[in-house]
């Protein structure tokens, strides 16, 4: 099985190369399913239905989400008509939609959970490690469980991975936009990565314009975050390739980079 991970989908940039490249990566490395972090796919923050869906034209079969999935209100109104979305699963309230979904690819099942860090975000959750172990002990076992861990704090990150390891397939970082050099084997079985990186504005800060960041943190003047322009743009990824017992035999690191208009 030959899958694809995208880092977080910033804003229209991060659409474009998503539409640019996709195709051409599905076709090189022989692609099954592909997974894609679209939490600031609209214009940096939240997912509205017309991007989600452009996206899944793009060639996406599941987006998961992060702190930012109440961005976009209208996401209420579709995300429980949709059946490739993945909302944070340890939200401490009520949210439509589900944290944690099963698709069925070449008579495998693989499940997909999406979950928030606890250290140094804003968002409240219920605790991250009792999150995942409640999905383990009580969902049907699936050949593949492939996890994005949405955390701030590379700390956390490993912890959780190396909590799990041997229970899930892989444990991937997302929401600090910078492609860490740490992709792993944790124990010889649970693929790990600190942070896939970002899809979208390259030159910016996180894909904001390098002014509007510079200009808070060094003035503490409060600035409107401006997604960068200039047209250099960058894909974010990692291309794993999983035997019959779902463990990763192949695995890369993919950074492509372009300008986009």
């Amino acid at each position: 099985m030959k899958w694809l991970f995208i880092g977080d989908i910033v804003g229209s940039f991060g659409r474009i190369m998503v539409a640019k490249h996709l195709p051409k990566l599905k076709e090189s490395l022989g692609l099954d399913f592909v997974i894609a972090n679209a939490e600031n796919a609209s214009h940096g923050k939240g997912l509205m239905r017309k991007h989600y869906e452009e996206l899944l034209a793009s060639g996406i079969d599941v987006m998961t989400l992060g702190n930012h999935y109440n961005a976009k209100g209208e996401i209420r109104d579709y995300l429980d008509q949709t059946v490739s979305l993945v909302r944070p699963l340890n939200l401490k309230h009520s949210y439509p939609g589900v944290g944690t979904l099963v698709l069925k690819v070449q008579n495998q099942t693989i499940r997909v959970t999406n979950i928030l860090g606890q250290a140094f975000m804003n968002e409240e959750v219920q605790n991250p490690f009792d999150a995942l172990q409640n999905v383990i002990e009580k969902e049907p076992p699936t050949n593949l469980h492939i996890v994005d861990f949405h955390a701030e704090a590379t700390g956390e990150k490993y912890a959780m991975g190396y909590a799990f390891s041997g229970k899930i397939t892989a444990l991937f970082g997302t929401h600090t936009h910078v492609q860490t050099n740490d992709l792993r084997l944790l124990d010889q079985t649970t693929l790990f990565i600190s942070d896939v990186g970002m899809t979208g504005p390259y030159n910016g800060i996180l894909g904001v314009k390098k002014e509007n960041i510079i200009q808070r943190l060094w003035k503490q003047e409060k600035t409107v975050y401006e997604l960068a322009e200039d047209g250099e743009t960058v894909l974010s990824a990692i291309f794993v390739e999983t035997n019959q017992q779902g463990l990763p035999v192949t695995f890369k690191t993919i950074l492509l980079t372009d300008k986009v208009k």
